[in-house]
């Protein structure tokens, strides 16, 4: 691949002056305008509004923050580990590191006068994120500081690729638009200019749409629970049709949603493909003391980072120590693709809860990519806070193409006080379970008749309300689009947790797949009322069940199935350089 892309790179300073779509003007700098993943000198649209971009043209270029030679030491100081990447040096690391330079050209000019020189200005504040080469064929390119070119040069043509040094961190800073223009002078003045314009790719992430590629689970040395979890999901991936991998994560952290965040970038690349770089988000999670990051979140640079996959992580160091759980990233996900009163989201939105209790340089560095605005919604209510304890999005036989399931404790009220009514109070919910020492085996009566249980789940159904409400004005959902989910709530100190298992908290697993943790409800003729209920809802959908075990390891420890699971999809078709974003 690296031979390949070093050839698109150098065919382009081989075209002649006269070739069809030179503009009149020699003085011509070229970049990918029209996104064919290379220069095109005899192509009118390699031209044609280069110095503006919009849905329809302009080049592209991406953060080179991956690891082509696998050069990057593991270890455990979070500042060392961020620092190390591509971008860091000055030169080409390997021959794939080419691939991820996005191309520029000055255009031969064989009858330029003696004496002509040239020279590139790259406008502020871009130029200080970014980092040109002079690529001289071989898989060899030299770093071009202050790129200036003489009547050889000139002449016969020069061929050059350009880098991110990061990502965009804060818009305010800068936008990722850059400006460069080419300068032509000899002794008695200026001889023309041509300029460009390219954007840095924005970090996009994953709706649940996507195929799933890798799933992630944290394997806990020792736990037969944590055992039991992965092989239940594989099982569950297995009837699904799913050959994505099951990728066991290492360490002693299992909530693997919520310390990274799967993510790419790309830019165009030859046969109207994308190149990409995989991206993982590390969370912001801070650990005393500061600024020391929650320590599994070091799994984006010692496990996951190389060739075309990077690692990233943003964070306040002078931020005050607090709870933070706002930061982990099952508070971070993404509303599916949809368009509301002609505006359009093709690759869905950020959606997350009450980050006014999270970091704020994370927030800066989420809204800086622009192409998926975030929704917010209140979630410090909860006592862990994440958006993903009362809403999923899962792919459905619906007209928008997707659902929302969202959590109901009304209707979970509702379907035990059926069973009272039934004569079935005595029946027994959460048979053979502990809250730890203690057992949680009641029964159905017992639960209707706790005040705790009632009136917190009384609290969290206003709450979820006002959530729905939001996500209705910012979406255009409608009723019928969305499934509710039942289970109840109860308190603790800090806010509201989910007394039964929270089966809205699951993960996709393909188009007709959903894995739920396993409710424990009661059973009346051999059923779980509240597994029949799911079964059903979703079944109207187009979506099938698999019902994992959480209880032990993730239900009375506050989470469930899509806490405990992570994954990275499939890119999605669309280019996001044509989403008008």
């Amino acid at each position: 691949m690296a031979g390949l892309a070093l050839v698109a790179l150098l065919s382009i300073a081989c075209s002649s002056d006269d070739e069809p779509g030179q503009k009149a003007d020699p003085v011509d700098l070229l970049a990918d305008t029209n996104r064919s993943g290379r220069i095109e000198f005899d192509q009118a649209s390699e031209n044609a509004g280069e110095a503006d971009w919009n849905a329809e043209h302009g080049a592209v270029f991406l953060a080179n923050i991956d690891d082509d030679l696998r050069r990057c030491p593991a270890g455990t100081d979070d500042l060392e580990l961020a620092a190390c990447n591509d971008a860091a040096d000055e030169v080409l690391n390997g021959p794939d590191d080419l691939r991820d330079l996005a191309p520029l050209a000055i255009r031969a000019w064989p009858a330029a006068p003696d004496g002509a020189t040239a020279r590139l200005e790259l406008d502020e504040p871009g130029r200080d994120f970014v980092r040109l080469f002079r690529i001289l064929g071989n898989d060899a390119a030299q770093f071009e500081p202050n790129p200036s070119f003489d009547t050889a040069e000139l002449r016969r043509g020069v061929t050059l690729g350009i880098e991110g040094k990061d990502i965009l961190r804060d818009a305010a800073r800068w936008d990722g638009m850059l400006k460069v223009t080419l300068v032509v002078e000899a002794t008695s003045g200026e001889l023309g200019r041509d300029e460009v314009v390219l954007r840095l790719s924005p970090v996009m992430t994953y709706h649940h749409l996507l195929p799933v590629e890798v799933m992630h689970a944290t394997a806990l040395r020792g736990s037969s629970d944590s055992a039991e979890f992965r092989s239940e999901v594989g099982s569950a991936m297995r009837d699904s049709g799913s050959t994505a991998q099951l990728l066991e994560v290492p360490g002693d952290d299992d909530w693997t949603q919520d310390f990274f965040e799967p993510a790419y970038m790309s830019m165009p690349a030859p046969g109207r493909t994308q190149h990409v770089i995989w991206v993982y988000y590390r969370s912001a999670n801070t650990r005393d003391p500061a600024p020391f990051l929650r320590s599994a979140g070091q799994i984006v640079f010692n496990v996951f980072r190389g060739p075309d996959i990077a690692g990233v992580q943003q964070f306040d160091p002078t931020r005050p120590q607090m709870d933070d759980t706002f930061d982990s990233m099952g508070n971070t996900e993404t509303i599916p693709p949809y368009t509301l009163s002609g505006v359009s989201y093709p690759l869905g939105r950020l959606f997350r809860g009450s980050v006014e209790l999270a970091d704020q340089s994370f927030r800066k560095m989420l809204e800086a990519q622009r192409v998926q605005p975030p929704l917010y919604i209140p979630t410090d209510w909860l006592s862990v806070g994440h958006v993903d304890e009362t809403i999923s999005f899962v792919k459905a036989d619906t007209p928008r193409g997707w659902a929302m399931l969202v959590a109901d404790p009304r209707l979970a009220r509702s379907m035990l006080e059926e069973q009272t009514g039934k004569g079935n109070g005595a029946l027994r919910m959460f048979a053979g379970l502990y809250w730890e020492q203690a057992l949680a085996e009641t029964s159905i009566d017992a639960v209707l008749a706790d005040t705790e249980v009632m009136s917190a789940s009384a609290e969290a159904a206003a709450e979820i309300d006002a959530q729905i409400e939001i996500l209705k004005a910012e979406t255009g959902i409608s009723d019928p689009e969305i499934v509710k989910i039942p289970f109840l709530d109860t308190s603790v100190s800090d806010g509201l947790i989910a007394y039964q298992p929270a089966t809205v908290n699951g993960v996709s697993m393909s188009d007709r797949d959903f894995a739920a943790p396993r409710p424990h409800g009661p059973v009346i003729a051999g059923s779980d009322i509240f597994e029949s209920q799911l079964e059903q809802a979703l079944s109207a959908i187009g979506l099938r069940v698999h019902f994992i075990e959480t209880w032990n390891l993730y239900h009375t420890r506050s989470g469930e199935v899509h806490c405990g699971t992570n994954t990275t999809r499939r890119v999605p078709a669309v280019n996001w350089w044509e989403t008008g974003r």
